[in-house]
């Protein structure tokens, strides 16, 4: 089969599409004919060596598919022939993969194979840090970070779709701003001097929640940014730096800083994400949630698509078509 090898930590440039074995499925593993995978920020690092999961090289990267089950085990939810949604976590970027069936989820038919790999790893993250993590009550206002990226986009769906009131997005540049306004925002204002103008569009009051997936020198500002009781959501860093707070700063609203790190919640509680799935479906199958995608590339131009999240270049979600 076609896959995608890491064989070096030399970043994108050396990313390359090989001929390699198909995997063997494993009793409890869900075997998948992949059309398409999902295109996210880990992968970038892994090509590096700097992301937290370091498999030996060469390896197969790609987190989430979207495809057809070639063979599934019998008490699976999923029967051969099903179109699915799944999260590998690894060796997604291949003609075929196997995954833990319990990360192997049914899709709307009405939902094409790259939307619908555009789904589970942002979208479940947002999931897992606006309804656990954020608390988030329906009507309360939200404050996205890297609202045209992929986490962010998600983030400001979700949010809407589960009944958030006004969403505002922090963006670089006006043509990103069109991106998280397309994607469901309510407002976009850019990132410098952001503080100022949420304050503005808030009336003094500030938001409820502030949903970060970017870090840096923005951090303080954003806790600036919160109203009485507020919250910040604490999901990346893609800005490359961690940033550090004076926890003074927390006493006289009654702030709090959440952090989400959803995959290792999830995968230490089986069930876990097919409860998280069976909340969302619904949403997905309203049309309440429709990923943007930011670009579409073939097998063969995996290169590409992840020098366009490195340079940050990206906009919304990239995916990569397996089967053209």
């Amino acid at each position: 089969m076609k896959a995608v090898h890491i064989k070096d930590l030399e970043g994108p440039s050396t990313v390359s599409v090989v001929d390699a074995a198909p995997p063997v499925r494993k009793d409890g593993d869900v075997l998948i004919d992949v059309h398409a995978a999902g295109v996210s920020f880990p992968e970038v690092l892994q090509s590096r060596g700097r992301y937290q999961v370091k498999p030996d090289l060469p390896f197969i990267p790609g987190a989430e598919v979207a495809g057809v089950v070639a063979e599934a085990p019998a008490d699976a939810a999923v029967r051969v022939g099903d179109r699915v949604a799944a999260l590998p976590f690894l060796g997604g970027f291949a003609e075929q993969v196997a995954c833990s069936a319990d990360a192997v989820f049914p899709i709307p038919d009405s939902l094409g194979f790259e939307q619908a790999a555009a789904i589970p790893f942002n979208y479940l993250t947002a999931h897992f840090a606006l309804r656990r993590r954020g608390r988030l009550e329906p009507g309360e206002t939200v404050l996205v970070h890297g609202a045209a990226g992929g986490v962010g986009t998600a983030v400001i769906q979700v949010a809407k779709a589960f009944g958030a009131g006004a969403v505002y997005g922090v963006v670089s540049t006006p043509e990103k701003g069109e991106m998280a306004v397309a994607a469901g925002a309510d407002e976009y204002v850019l990132a410098d001097g952001f503080k100022d103008a949420i304050k503005t569009a808030t009336g003094g009051r500030g938001v409820d929640l502030v949903a970060d997936v970017v870090g840096g020198d923005r951090f303080t500002d954003s806790l600036r940014c919160l109203a009485a009781d507020g919250r910040m959501l604490v999901i990346g860093f893609t800005a490359g730096s961690i940033p550090e707070v004076k926890v003074n700063r927390l006493l006289l609203n009654n702030l709090d800083v959440v952090g989400v790190g959803w995959g290792a919640y999830a995968l230490g509680r089986p069930g876990y994400l097919q409860g998280q799935w069976e909340d969302f479906l619904p949403k997905l199958s309203a049309g309440a949630i429709v990923p943007p995608l930011g670009g579409s590339y073939a097998l063969a131009e995996v290169r590409d698509a992840l020098e366009a999240i490195d340079n940050r270049k990206a906009m919304g979600k990239l995916v990569l078509r397996v089967r053209d």
